[in-house]
């Protein structure tokens, strides 16, 4: 039986436990909150430049340029977006395991596979593993800003321009809500029209009621290359209000789970407490008896 003291203080310690995870919770919310407010920002511009460049390839032979180019698929690359710190629940699981799937899938197809990694956690998982990690970046996540997805986006399209691998995904965590995120297998390289609509939108985006100019070809150039950038930052602005909802998530579990054990607890230091005084006092009576 534990003596009393070792019991005091474990309830102490989860009393501090309990401290630690609530004020994370509310970190986590006060985070999440303008992670929301960048999703609600970046979201609609996103949307909007992938249906006018899905309308512009679909006007221009994908020959003409190197990002729209269908290759013959030997080498396909993985951008795997994780965290950089943990206790947000299954947040990074779910991405690792949705990952692995998916490689495993393609080598069962034949192909040669290359993980390119944001967050530490993948980073150091995939760091165990045999799969071969081209590029990875870290810490990127305590201050997101445009130049992070800036520096994605142009090593992305440098390595696919110079061949360096055929297809492009990206595995990520979409923010759907507070206590809901979804993860998200994503073509990126070369752009999928026929992915991207069905064929009603398709039909509508390439009506003829748009005139460019400049010429199709030339706005393309300009724009594709930006288009990479600012679906980096959606991607990355995602994953990190997923994951401060995660943590939130997680953190509001942890506290109420640390508030069961300190009553358990509790519960049985009294009742350990309350056994030794009575027997302290039986022991009192006993002896009271044998003077007698």
């Amino acid at each position: 039986m534990p003596s009393l003291q070792s019991l005091r203080r474990k309830i102490a310690a989860f009393k501090n436990t309990q401290k630690i995870t609530k004020a994370m919770k509310m970190v986590a919310a006060a985070k999440l909150k303008r992670s929301q407010d960048r999703i609600l920002a970046a979201r609609p511009y996103a949307h909007k430049m992938r249906a006018v460049l899905s309308n512009l390839s679909r006007r221009v032979n994908r020959s003409s340029h190197s990002l729209l180019q269908k290759r013959e698929v030997r080498r396909v690359e993985v951008l795997v977006v994780t965290s950089d710190r943990g206790l947000c629940g299954g947040f990074n699981g779910n991405i690792i395991r949705k990952t692995s799937e998916f490689v495993r899938q393609c080598e069962a197809r034949g192909l040669q596979v290359t993980l390119s990694i944001v967050g530490r956690k993948g980073r150091d998982y995939f760091r165990r593993r045999t799969w071969a990690i081209r590029q990875e970046w870290t810490g990127i996540f305590d201050k997101l800003s445009f130049e992070h997805a800036m520096d994605i986006g142009n090593d992305l399209v440098e390595n696919f321009t110079n061949g360096s691998f055929d297809e492009l995904y990206v595995v990520y965590n979409e923010f759907k809500s507070a206590i809901q995120q979804r993860v998200i297998v994503e073509k990126l390289f070369p752009i999928d029209v026929a992915a991207e609509f069905d064929s009603s939108q398709a039909e509508a985006v390439t009506g003829g009621s748009y005139l460019y100019e400049p010429e199709e070809l030339e706005l393309l150039t300009v724009l594709l290359p930006k288009h990479f950038q600012v679906q980096a930052f959606r991607i990355l602005v995602e994953s990190a209000a997923a994951e401060h909802g995660a943590r939130m998530a997680a953190m509001d579990g942890a506290t109420r789970n640390a508030g069961q054990l300190i009553k358990k607890v509790t519960l049985y230091y009294n009742k350990t407490r309350q056994a030794a005084i009575t027997k302290e006092l039986m022991d009192i009576v006993g002896g009271a008896e044998a003077l007698k």
